[in-house]
């Protein structure tokens, strides 16, 4: 083997060579343009200002526009190139462009795991997902090539219980019996990274590939085949990483980010990929990893600074791709592999939740782009990409407070006309409002263009029917921008919190996200209020200081004040398929149809009921499943603490322990089955005889291979199984596809 991949890297050795210049000269021609834009962007901003960059509070405004006009240019030239490659059938570089079709159509695969890690995710959705990614590879005919995994970081007993169960029966639903497997970490270190670390120090070796998905992730089953035959194609590759667009939006404002991803993603993903090449990054899922060099390379250690920058990665995914690159392996992002979707949070207080943690993940990576050796440019950039992402924020708003203390300073105090006290000759300050007004035009031009390229490119590639025809299309995108301009200030007050925070290291709580909830008003406005008085005071502020700076701040003051009305509008669900059914925000999969969104709708676990701890403990046949996949032989002091706490659970109720103690009773086979006996010989009014007298489970569950215990005594209760083909030790022997706790 190690002899067939060093034959194929002599031989894809000249192709380096040449997408590696390639990348050389497109970089240089992107950071020509960039910084040639930009200077003379910030050579006019110095003739608008009235002293002509003549203080330091001039200066620091001039250096802030740079820094924030250096970053809108690069997305504007990202976009275009995506947009004129687009046109030439795409990027002769990449690598679907390499291959010959029935070349690779022909390469053989090699065992791969496609592995989801889930902390504390809904559970219909996520397993859901991954039985529709299950079906679709299934279709393919190169099922017996990939094994799946379920890997749980929940600490909620509630949770992991029904993550059991639901597994369970989706092995059986899905004849996934020694395919499926499912396995919970007891000890959750260094986050995602950590559990995914896991998985390949147990089962790594076993596999030449591995498939990441996240919770909310669907991937069709040609394309899966599609990446392991690449991967085949191209042994120097490490991680190969598609451009996952999003899908299944409900709620309003799901919809506005699911249109924007399939109508501008396609130019942005071309465009960056065609600028890194063998040197992209990697997002931490819907990509392939070529394990031995990632196990070899991308073990993560804890940072060794102070504060935040000491301790586990948080952000994960561009670091891995980084020390790949570093180790001589490339990293690839391929547009053209389609079917690769996610999904959007519901709502914009549930974005800004997730973005607090990448917030803090991301400035970590401060440390490594300076402290870090042997890192390719590349991968510093697309670090230092991250890191922008949030603190231009802070930056923009940085610029806000700069230029309203410049307005306050000539409104209130006397000219200065001798700001250098070195001067001979007053300085005269000079108005230029038709200067400013054409920098503001040019600035949101390059905000504005890509999205109108995005309607050229569904024009040119005939994919208007897509997004409902062209009046729909040019309406919805519109509508699109409308929501991203009143997005835009609420998200720049957030984020600038969020790295203000981060920098400060102010902890944080590790949880699952929503995917599925509308915003209430009473969390909307806890959330957005501070901003809103903010926004109020400062627009108030204005408008007593001078009318036309007023003016000046309405676009950012007003989505401020109204940013709780606004998050409550854009989660709600009607308003979403209300506008759908007028045909705006549409997508091709809406207009189409999509045969993982048919399999998702037909979820085998839709409607199933899950067990959490009182169920477990209580029902016959949930208690069995339970029972066969915990641990035995608990011995010493751990033994003798469980049974403290099966008297303390027995005597007091469950609610009377913590999570964590109740965690260690679920983990344990003995407690559970004990305390299934001893629940249903519980008197009447107990704690448990009165979660009994409530019947507070559903019909017994049919579990493969399983005989459930019957109950010592109470035979007359309506939830008592028959005693037919009860085994002697009342629990299941094993269950395959169950990889251990």
């Amino acid at each position: 083997m190690a002899a067939i991949e060093e034959l194929e890297s002599s031989v894809s050795a000249p192709r380096v060579h040449r997408w590696r210049l390639a990348a050389l000269w497109r970089r240089t021609l992107l950071l020509m343009l960039v910084i040639g834009q930009t200077g003379l962007a910030t050579w006019f901003m110095l003739s608008v200002l009235p002293y002509r960059g003549g203080n330091a509070l001039e200066l620091g405004m001039l250096v802030l526009f740079a820094l924030l006009f250096c970053w809108i240019s690069f997305g504007f030239w990202i976009a275009l190139a995506g947009f004129v490659l687009r046109r030439f059938g795409g990027d002769p570089h990449s690598l679907l462009r390499r291959q010959d079709g029935a070349v690779l159509a022909a390469t053989p695969l090699a065992r791969t795991a496609v592995v989801m890690p889930v902390y504390h995710e809904p559970i219909e959705r996520s397993l859901g997902g991954l039985s529709a990614v299950y079906r679709s590879l299934e279709r393919t005919g190169q099922l017996e090539h990939f094994d799946f995994y379920i890997l749980s970081d929940s600490r909620d007993p509630d949770i992991w219980l029904q993550e059991q169960a639901a597994w369970a029966q989706l092995v059986e639903r899905l004849g996934a019996h020694g395919r499926l497997f499912y396995r919970r970490r007891q000890l959750n270190l260094n986050y995602k990274s950590g559990n995914v670390g896991d998985f390949l120090r147990r089962w790594g070796r076993d596999y030449q590939y591995m498939v990441v998905l996240d919770a909310d992730s669907l991937m069709g089953g040609d394309t899966l085949v599609r990446m392991v035959q690449l991967m085949q194609r191209h042994p120097r590759v490490g991680i190969l990483q598609t451009g996952p667009g999003l899908l299944n939006g409900r709620s309003l404002f799901a919809r506005v980010q699911q249109f924007s991803s399939q109508l501008y993603g396609p130019l942005f993903a071309t465009g960056l990929a065609a600028v890194q090449l063998g040197e992209a990054a990697f997002w931490g899922h819907n990509a392939i990893l070529r394990v031995r060099p990632f196990m070899a390379h991308c073990g993560l250690r804890k940072l060794p600074g102070w504060g935040l920058f000491r301790g586990p990665i948080m952000s994960h995914d561009f670091v891995e791709a980084a020390y790949l690159g570093r180790a001589g392996h490339e990293v690839w992002l391929e547009p053209g592999l389609g079917d690769s979707w996610e999904e959007s949070p519901p709502s914009l207080v549930d974005e800004l939740t997730r973005d607090r943690r990448w917030a803090k993940g991301n400035m970590q990576h401060l440390w490594l782009l300076l402290c870090s050796r042997k890192l390719r440019l590349a991968h510093r950039m697309a670090l230092l990409n991250g890191i922008m992402a949030y603190l231009a924020s802070p930056l923009w708003l940085a610029f806000l407070v700069l230029t309203t203390i410049a307005t306050t300073r000539l409104v209130l105090w006397p000219i200065n006309y001798f700001p250098d006290p070195h001067q001979l000759y007053p300085l005269w300050p000079q108005w230029q409002p038709l200067r400013a007004l054409s920098l503001v035009l040019c600035t949101l031009a390059l905000l504005f263009i890509p999205k109108f390229l995005g309607v050229a490119d569904a024009a040119l590639t005939r994919r208007l029917a897509n997004f409902g025809g062209g009046l729909r299309l040019f309406a919805s995108v519109l509508l699109e921008i409308l929501v991203s301009a009143l997005l835009a200030p609420i998200r720049m007050l957030s984020h600038s919190r969020y790295v203000i925070e981060a920098l400060l290291n102010i902890q944080l709580r590790w949880a699952g996200q929503n995917r599925t909830s509308e915003t209430g008003w009473v969390r909307a406005l806890l959330h957005h209020a501070p901003g809103s008085l903010l926004g109020a005071g400062w627009a108030a502020f204005a408008l007593w200081l001078k009318p036309m700076f007023f003016y000046w701040s309405l676009p950012v003051a007003i989505p401020l004040i109204l940013a709780a009305p606004i998050s409550v509008m854009l989660s709600r669900v009607q308003l979403g398929q209300r506008l759908r059914r007028w045909g705006l925000l549409l997508t091709a999969e809406e207009r189409r149809g999509s045969q993982l969104l048919e399999d998702l709708s037909n979820n085998p676990l839709a409607g199933s009921h899950q067990p959490d701890f009182c169920e477990s403990v209580i029902h016959p046949g949930y208690n069995a499943l339970q029972v066969a996949l915990a641990r035995r032989g608990r011995t010493g002091l751990r033994r003798q603490r469980l049974q403290a706490l099966r008297r303390r659970c027995i005597e007091l109720g469950p609610g009377d322990l913590s999570k964590s103690e109740r965690s260690l009773l679920a983990q344990d086979a003995e407690s559970l089955q004990l305390l299934h006996q001893q629940v249903w010989r519980a008197a009447p009014r107990s704690p448990w005889g009165r979660l009994l007298a409530r019947q507070i489970v559903s019909p017994c569950m049919p579990v493969p291979g399983s005989a459930a215990p019957a109950p010592a005594d109470r035979p007359d209760h309506p939830l008592s199984p028959p005693t037919e083909g009860v085994t002697d030790d009342g629990h299941l022997p094993g269950y395959p596809g169950y990889a251990g706790q």
